[in-house]
């Protein structure tokens, strides 16, 4: 099971392989050092016999190649199978090509990737180049509404690689600019709070549509009613929130938005966790607890609207 975002192959370190990883490898003992040279590209987990190409994105088409898939994205199930299900090893997008924006986004978030802030905000908005049909940037210009993110670059800030694919457009959905710089950026900010102190969670979120919606980019990419998010704490004892937050100016404290997991699936649609036996289901998707979860100060949505631009 992939645990580590980081090899320390990759990231230079001084390495000493022991005898049973070089017999795995077929490396003999004076061969070693210059097999290290050459793993600059390749990423290698000692405690594993394993050696897997970093960061390379997966089109994941079945339930067996979801199970499969090296990153840990999906152990807890694919919500739903989309025109396009890429894997990376920072988050899985769920792409539809009919909405022109992902249906779901589904990551693992950890408490160091959170506090190890290596890397600034890019801006860098481009194309998917697994994804044919990606926007583009321009795509968004003078509609009115900003390219929010689904996977939040703040949740990004541990890797360059994965700061520059937050960007990519397939990771975008036409969000109210009150919406986007209000009460769901002070939602990513709670979440990595959680994380912190909770030290390992899963994020998934996504657009909600309703049955008739305007569209930007020459009616191409309907705007979204509102979003859903889901966070599961996976740290015992385990539990789950949900949100659903309306596509414009919204007021009040987060906790005025929290629904159970099940309603979030009654409006979407979706089966999340599938992976998980069907009893924790039962126990966590139909039920939270506002009071087991710590909370930041109230919400201020004049203060946290004028902190970002997009």
């Amino acid at each position: 099971m992939l645990k580590e975002r980081t090899c320390a192959v990759c990231a230079g370190a001084s390495f000493a392989f022991s005898a049973e990883c070089l017999a795995v490898l077929r490396i003999g003992v004076n061969e070693a050092p210059l097999f290290m040279a050459s793993l600059r590209q390749i990423c290698l987990l000692c405690v594993l016999p394993v050696i897997l190409l970093s960061g390379e994105p997966l089109l994941i088409k079945t339930p067996a190649e979801a199970n499969s898939s090296p990153y840990d994205n999906l152990r807890i199930g694919v919500p739903v199978f989309t025109d396009y299900v890429v894997d990376r090893e920072w988050f899985c997008i769920g792409y539809s090509r009919k909405h022109r924006q992902p249906l779901w986004i589904q990551y693992r978030l950890l408490a160091a990737e959170v506090e190890n802030k290596v890397v600034e905000r890019s801006n860098n908005f481009h194309k998917d180049r697994v994804i044919p049909e990606s926007p583009a940037p321009k795509d968004y210009a003078k509609t009115g509404y900003d390219r929010g993110h689904m996977a939040p670059a703040g949740d990004m800030r541990w890797s360059p690689e994965a700061m520059s694919d937050s960007f990519l457009m397939t990771n975008m959905s036409p969000q109210h600019p009150r919406c986007n710089r209000g009460t769901w950026k002070y939602l990513e900010e709670q979440v990595r709070e959680w994380a912190k102190n909770e030290k390992e969670l899963y994020v998934i979120c996504g657009p909600v549509f309703a049955e008739k919606s305007i569209a930007i980019c020459n009616g191409t990419i309907p705007v979204p009613l509102a979003y859903f998010k889901i966070v599961y704490d996976v740290t015992p004892p385990e539990k789950m929130i949900a949100f659903i937050i309306p596509n414009w100016k919204t007021k009040g404290n987060l906790q005025n938005f929290t629904v159970t997991v099940e309603q979030v699936e009654k409006i979407t649609g979706f089966n999340f966790f599938s992976n998980l036996p069907e009893e924790t289901q039962l126990k966590l998707e139909t039920t939270f607890s506002v009071d087991a979860w710590s909370w930041r100060t109230p919400f201020n949505s004049k203060s946290v609207h004028e902190s970002r631009s997009e």
